[in-house]
């Protein structure tokens, strides 16, 4: 299995990190048998240093550093959130064109590595930006309601906690499709079942930063995850076919 690399210069390397896998070995996924990390070592023939972390279920922009030098000057713009990334997620629900989430969240602890940390933590500030893309309204009955409603939208997050997005999603009651952790288990049903959409609809499509060894604007893009854009392109069938009923009505009322 090859990775797709979306940037590379002799400073830094960028690959689409496809769903389902690990950055790099995990206690707590120990069946896994693949890692990017090592993945694009094998590929490139070098060392490489991840600069960040995308988690198991999400795909999209992972940046590398190839010498030390420079893995550190990147970690330090990403600490001081210097590093602009842009998600695109489908979320339960209809959302509305624009929603400036600010919503602090305690700090998710690991179980091993968190187990001398105080466990009273005050919640941390985390800001995510949702604008709203498109909205889909599928005709299929789910639980009560005779139809489902989803929408893709693209997200900001403008702090980084742990499951930042996901979480915040949950919060406002537009659960990003696919989260097995924060999300509605009935809709991910309705999803596998109608959709065989069986993963985290969630992509990291672009990562904006400054390079730290010219000095010039960089920005990384990705496109969603093929499935993803597999059931947008299914769900708009159901927008086109809505939008050809409303037009001949229209035009019935005008005669």
């Amino acid at each position: 299995m090859q990775l797709d690399i979306l940037y590379q210069d002799e400073f830094l390397v960028a690959i689409d990190k496809p769903a389902g896998l690990l950055v790099h070995r995990s206690m707590i996924a120990k069946d896994a048998q693949l890692f990017a990390v090592q993945m694009l070592r094998d590929q490139l023939g070098q060392y490489v240093y991840p600069l960040h972390r995308l988690d198991r279920p999400t795909s999209g922009v992972l940046l590398f550093a190839l010498d030390k030098a420079v893995a550190t000057a990147v970690t330090d713009l990403l600490v001081n959130q210097r590093v602009d990334k842009r998600y695109q997620a489908i979320v339960r629900g209809h959302v509305p064109n624009s929603w400036y989430i600010d919503y602090g969240l305690i700090e998710i602890q690991d179980r091993m590595t968190d187990r001398r940390a105080r466990k009273d933590k005050p919640a941390q500030r985390a800001i995510t930006e949702l604008n709203c893309v498109q909205r889909f309204t599928i005709p299929l009955p789910a639980g009560r309601y005779q139809s489902a409603r989803f929408s893709l939208v693209n997200l900001h997050p403008e702090t980084g906690r742990k499951h930042q997005l996901r979480r915040h999603m949950a919060h406002i009651r537009h659960p990003i499709i696919g989260d097995t952790t924060h999300g509605d288990g009935k809709q991910n049903k309705f999803l596998r079942h109608h959709f065989n959409f069986q993963q985290l609809a969630l992509t990291c499509t672009s990562m904006a930063l400054v390079h730290p060894v010219t000095n010039q604007p960089l920005t990384i893009s990705a496109p969603l995850s093929s499935a993803m854009a597999a059931l947008v392109a299914n769900w708009q069938v159901f927008n086109d076919a809505g939008a050809a009923a409303l037009n001949i009505h229209k035009q019935t009322i005008d005669e």
